[in-house]
């Protein structure tokens, strides 16, 4: 990190005339260092600002405050409205010295996947810098600019919400030169009106499109000529990818499903609006394979001999996404039985009920041969099931992981585990079937 304690007060309206250089910048107080500068944030469960003390005892070069705290030096406190503002701020101005192209990208699905395949592809055109994991929010971002790489000839950010206006902030400080838009899902309508409301809170990533800098939309996504109008606002150069909208380059995909050919599609066309070699990108598609929790294949053990596939898709429960798992296990052969684990899909408000018949009635087509549901939201989509379709159902997590190595699966099996990460926490019930396949 190149950048001196009076810069950051500068570009917060502070008058420090420190010279000293900042080593790191972090919202933790556990890891403050000599050297470091700390942003007292609060949040639902702390507040940074009863640590200011601590962490300038340890060696911090100063705090940024929203209230000055008593017990700490004074003229080691900067003082800002907002904490997190003043993080994405700093975020900011260092973004402003990378030299190389910023790409932003958000979506209802699809977002941390795409990001890294990205990243994976263009890591053979130049030196790549990303975000970490999902760090995706107020905090992920302002940490994801502060921590750039300033050496890289390429930063992809990635950018979440849950409400209006929190793209719109986000993207003022990626200020990115590529916006992406991977789809648009009812993720999060409880805290919107309609699908159409969700769709222009994404577009809120155009607002930060540096000048002559690239849309690139989904074209086959809820509300697409939404998301087009919304660009236009900001930039002439739009480009699009979907069915009808593929790079003119063949490729191998490692997962079966439909949304791996649109993480695909859309990452073909950031290395066209970059204008580097779209058929070299395309033939190593291949070799990106799906992250843990999002559709990454397991081959595991079972105790009395044998070995079943386990589909890994536990990091979300968003009703398209859900669909699309579900239609991609269907098509998938076997030898063995197909099964598919559902948990809950969160925060659907007065859509939930309609949603998870929806996912009944998908299921209902198919010839997965045994459904297992887990939460009382799930009961609506059993309903659905044909008698063909064998149903279990589990009020909680608990007692899943049990069930499946003790009664249900058999050698050449294929398990679908798919629902809401924090409500379903069905992740846990796929950590125990690893470790336990791997033993």
């Amino acid at each position: 990190m190149n950048i001196t304690l009076k810069e950051i007060a500068s570009v917060l309206g502070s008058n420090i005339a420190n010279n000293t250089k900042i080593t790191n910048i972090s919202t933790d107080s556990r890891t403050i260092e000599k050297g470091d500068l700390f942003i007292a944030v609060k949040g639902e469960k702390f507040d940074g600002h009863a640590y200011v003390k601590d962490v300038i005892d340890k060696g911090a070069v100063a705090a940024v405050v929203e209230h000055y705290v008593l017990d700490a030096p004074k003229e080691k406190q900067i003082l800002f409205a907002d904490s997190l503002d003043a993080y994405g701020k700093i975020g900011s101005y260092i973004r402003d010295q990378f030299k190389g192209i910023v790409i932003g990208l958000t979506g209802s699905a699809g977002k941390t996947t795409t990001k890294e395949e990205i990243k994976f592809i263009l890591s053979h055109f130049g030196k790549v810098y990303a975000t970490s994991g999902n760090h995706n929010n107020f905090v992920g971002v302002p940490e994801s600019l502060c921590k750039m790489d300033l050496t890289a000839d390429f930063a992809i950010i990635e950018m979440g919400m849950s409400a209006k206006g929190e793209i719109s902030r986000l993207t003022s400080y990626v200020k990115p030169d590529i916006a992406l838009i991977t789809n648009v899902y009812p993720m999060h309508i409880e805290f919107f009106p309609d699908l159409e409301h969700i769709a222009l809170a994404k577009a809120e990533i155009f607002e930060g499109l540096r000048k002559g800098g690239t849309a690139i939309i989904n074209a086959d996504t809820n509300f697409a000529d939404v998301l087009i109008r919304q660009a236009q606002k900001k930039t002439d150069k739009i480009l699009l990818f979907g069915k009808n909208n593929q790079p003119q380059a063949a490729f191998e995909l490692q997962d079966e499903g439909e949304q791996h050919f649109y993480n695909a599609w859309a990452t073909l066309k950031v290395i066209e609006a970059l204008n580097l070699n779209v058929q070299k990108a395309a033939s190593f598609i291949k070799d990106f394979g799906a992250l843990d929790g999002r559709g990454k294949k397991h081959t595991l053990k079972l105790k009395n001999g044998g070995t079943y596939i386990l589909i890994d898709d536990s990091y979300s429960g968003q009703p398209e996404a859900m669909k699309l798992a579900i239609s991609a296990l269907d098509k998938m052969s076997s030898k063995g039985r197909k099964i598919a684990v559902l948990g809950k899909m969160a925060e659907l408000g007065a859509h939930s009920k309609q949603k998870h018949i929806e996912v009944g009635k998908l299921l209902a087509t198919t010839n997965i041969d045994i459904v297992v549901g887990v939460c009382e939201e799930m009961k609506d989509m059993l309903k659905e099931l044909p008698s063909h379709i064998k149903q279990y159902y589990f009020e909680s997590k608990d007692g899943v992981d049990e069930f499946l190595l003790n009664q249900l699966l058999q050698s050449e099996d294929i398990l679908l585990i798919k629902g809401a990460r924090y409500s379903s926490k069905l992740y846990q019930v796929t950590e125990e079937l690893i470790k336990k396949g791997n033993e």
